[in-house]
């Protein structure tokens, strides 16, 4: 064995999800196995063991693996900052922020960053699962392609093409995509599978022969829709948890345009006692709201003027005027204080903007990132937690005065004097699961005395036994060259 490659007929079809579970059945096989997407685009980073970034889906992967996360895992990461132009990570760090006409232009030198990175991960485990972005059909971005058979054609890794029937015109996707794909691209391809089904799968017997004869690939099954995929990290904006019951501790997330790492919800929209949802473009601020999120963001100031756009910038101050609490992390954290600058104009125009005011703090941006896992202890607690910074950007003023956290000794965070507005440049400090329930004690919660590290062990465990309960999971390994 050496790789496999999972690539979808369209976006959004579960690849990440199957590749996790994939990694999970084949470690449970006593195989050593491995992670890799050569190019994805997502705001929500990991932090790596080698102190680099790979999206949040890798990081889940190797955690199915139960392996460290790696640079090598997901070589280049592809974070926008407008609807233009993303920041372009290499191999963990950052390289250039481009416009994507500008990127065509580069993705033929990022080839070899992904090859060595593909290279190494080979040579280290006894197989990588490799996942691909988008669909290879977009013939039109075939040129210089590293994300899927560009990729795949140059290492020579065998492909199985996922499709979404949950979406409809599925036989479509697939016959489809064999249509527009040149000869070389339809020779990798070993076979297919049909993701997320919803009710009688014998009822799609006749469409599964269909695909099958019409493009002659070997079919590895039909995988019904995983009702617990909720309870996994989700790297999407579009996939953020909520849980509205209306009962219970109300927490709202400002659902920001350039919203980033916002896995640092998924675990509190698994506490029972604790209602959270994420506000969309154009919703206010419900009035009964006991706790407002300002996330990550991977533009702060365009992100505080979309805010503003949405007239949060007002519910926020009613919201606090009424008694509620506001925690900002990291770029929410940024937008919570006096003025945010640029000078240098690291994430656009160069500038200044005025901030929230809820805090007594000044932010500037600078050109070197932070990018480090770190060890706090919660300064109103006094429990240890581990999190991560990723962030760009210095932030200081007289708030700091009452840290959020301790760090190597250092206060890290702000807090205001009502002690109602909290700011925190941490990461994950809510999959701490004794950290999440002083947090909420705080409030006046109890925490349902949830193991959030294990519900996902849980979880990955029941998607691979779901995973080989419907497809042909040997037949699938068995393919890996």
């Amino acid at each position: 064995m050496t790789a496999i490659m999972i690539q979808g007929a369209g976006s959004n079809v579960g690849k990440s999800l199957l590749v996790a579970g994939l990694c999970r059945a084949a470690r449970r096989r006593g195989l050593s196995v491995a992670p890799f997407k050569p190019q994805n685009m997502s705001n929500n980073a990991a932090v790596t063991s080698d102190g680099g970034e790979i999206g949040r889906a890798q990081a889940l992967q190797a955690v199915a693996c139960g392996v460290p996360l790696h640079t090598d895992m997901n070589p280049v990461l592809l974070k926008p900052e407008t609807d233009v132009g993303a920041q372009v990570v290499v191999q963990g760090k950052r390289i250039a922020t481009v416009k994507a006409r500008d990127y065509a232009n580069l993705k033929p030198q990022l080839m070899t960053s992904v090859l060595d990175s593909f290279n190494r991960l080979k040579s280290g485990y006894d197989l990588v699962i490799v996942e691909g972005a988008g669909s290879p059909a977009e013939v039109n971005l075939r040129a210089g392609d590293i994300a899927n058979m560009g990729f795949a054609c140059a290492a020579d890794v065998p492909v199985i093409l996922a499709g979404d029937i949950d979406r409809g015109g599925v036989i479509a996707q697939m016959v489809g995509t064999q249509a527009v794909l040149p000869d070389q691209d339809n020779a990798q391809i070993a076979g297919f599978l049909i993701n997320k089904f919803r009710g009688d799968v014998s009822l799609f017997d006749d469409g599964y022969k269909m695909i099958a004869d019409r493009t002659g690939w070997q079919g590895f099954g039909v995988l019904p829709y995983f009702p617990d995929a909720s309870k996994l990290p989700a790297e999407d904006a579009l996939d953020l948890p909520t849980r509205s019951s209306g009962r219970g501790f109300k927490v709202v997330c400002l659902g920001l345009s350039r919203i980033a790492n916002f896995d640092d919800l998924d675990p509190l929209a698994q506490e029972e006692g604790v209602d959270l949802s994420v506000l969309r473009a154009g919703q206010p601020i419900p009035g009964d709201t006991d706790l407002v999120i300002i996330p990550g963001s991977k533009s702060t100031r365009g992100d505080l003027a979309y805010l503003r756009a949405q007239g949060w910038d007002v519910d926020l101050q009613a919201h606090v005027r009424r008694g509620g609490y506001v925690l900002g992390i990291c770029g929410g954290y940024q937008m919570l204080g006096q003025v945010v600058r640029d000078p240098m104009g690291v994430e656009g125009a160069a500038g200044e903007d005025a901030g929230l005011g809820l805090l007594d703090v000044t932010t500037e941006m600078t050109g070197d990132k932070r990018l480090t896992q770190v060890r706090a202890t919660h300064a109103a607690s006094g429990i240890e937690l581990d999190g991560y910074e990723i962030h760009i950007g210095r932030t200081d003023g007289a708030d700091r005065a009452r840290p959020f956290a301790i760090v190597d000794g250092a206060p890290e965070g702000a807090i205001s004097a009502d002690g109602r507005i909290i700011g925190s440049y941490l990461h994950g400090m809510f999959t701490d699961n004794a950290f999440r329930a002083a947090f909420l004690d705080g409030f006046g919660v109890q925490s349902g005395q949830l193991n959030y590290g294990q519900v996902v062990e849980t979880t990955l465990d029941a998607l691979a036994d779901h995973m080989e309960s419907h497809l042909d999971v040997d037949g699938l390994l068995s393919l890996a060259r």
